[in-house]
């Protein structure tokens, strides 16, 4: 074991991760298998941090998990094209544009319902009147 070897929560302090992410993604084959002291305690080292940093980043930018496993297995491949990633970005942000045209039209109901309230007592309130309706 090196002396630069991290615990898990310097790992997850590090990246600005949690311990119990860290353990998903290790189970799920995101993260490879730390190596472990004659103490069954994790270690873990540069790599690590690269691939958690990754993954968090890709996590950010709103890629799917199965994306990310594909640009992890594309990352590890450096002498391969650039298209795959390209296309997996462009698929990324087809979905973000849809969910912002999503949100807009979220945007344009709340500023429609709040407008419809005259601000008096909650029997009159066209907000809640709207919530509960069951046809929403």
């Amino acid at each position: 074991m090196t002396e630069r070897a991290l615990t898990i929560g310097q790992l997850a302090t590090r990246t600005g991760s949690n311990v119990q992410i860290i353990r998903y993604y290790e189970q799920t084959g995101l993260m490879p298998e730390p190596a472990r002291t004659d103490g069954n305690q994790r270690r873990y080292g540069k790599d690590h941090v690269r691939r958690l940093a990754f993954i968090r980043n890709a996590r950010e930018l709103g890629f799917g998990i199965e994306a990310i496993e594909t640009l992890l297995d594309l990352a590890d491949n450096p002498d391969r094209s650039c298209q795959e990633v390209i296309a997996i970005a462009e698929d990324n942000l087809a979905g973000v544009r849809s969910r912002i045209g999503r949100l807009r039209a979220l945007e344009r109901e709340l500023k429609r319902l709040i407008a419809s309230c005259s601000g008096g007592r909650i029997r009159d309130c066209r907000i809640i009147e709207a919530l509960s309706d069951p046809r929403r």
